[in-house]
């Protein structure tokens, strides 16, 4: 047994080919104005940008998803905004009404909202961040309960996604369109 999971972690594959240069612009333009555009919306409401809500680390790591990979299934509007609000939610729950150790809410609130994810076909990798800023964030966070599912989760969520859909296809390339399904 302990021979065959060895043997699985060899690989076996070739990296894949780099892609063109035209989509690495695709992808830069896309997640420097969709970052940069939610940086704007937390100036514009009189909010300390480094303290801001609007500014969740997970949506970097979406970000990445929706503008470097957009055909991906984690990509698509179903599983980038359902995991992330699903994840949003399970966190701030069990921040709000389960007083366990920091450790233990954190690892609850990731694994949690992979299953719910699953359940829901929503998989979103960056929902696992979320849930996890709802658990480890600061008090600010904390304070505002489910309104953090609102701002900055939903309302960020939908920035992103409506600078994704204009930013992936304004491309020339066919197989660049977003999304390749909405539910």
């Amino acid at each position: 047994m302990i021979k065959v999971v060895f043997s699985r972690m060899k690989g076996g594959s070739t990296c894949p080919p780099r892609i063109p240069l035209s989509k690495v612009v695709w992808s830069w333009l896309g997640a420097f104005i969709s970052m940069y555009f939610v940086a704007i919306i937390s100036s514009l409401t009189e909010v300390d940008i480094l303290k801001s809500m609007f500014l969740v680390a997970s949506f970097g790591a979406s970000a990445v998803l929706i503008y470097g990979a957009p055909q991906a299934d984690f990509s698509q509007p179903r599983n980038f905004i359902g995991g992330h609000i699903i994840s949003a939610l399970i966190g701030v729950t069990l921040q709000k009404y389960l007083a366990l150790d920091i450790a233990l809410l954190g690892a609850l609130a990731v694994s949690l909202s992979i299953v719910a994810m699953h359940f829901t076909r929503t998989l979103h990798p960056p929902g696992g961040a979320t849930a996890l800023i709802a658990i480890v964030g600061s008090a600010e966070v904390h304070s505002n309960g489910y309104w953090f599912v609102i701002s900055p989760v939903a309302i960020g969520t939908l920035i992103l996604l409506v600078i994704a859909l204009v930013i992936n296809n304004l491309s020339k390339n066919p197989a660049r369109h977003y999304p390749k399904y909405w539910y």
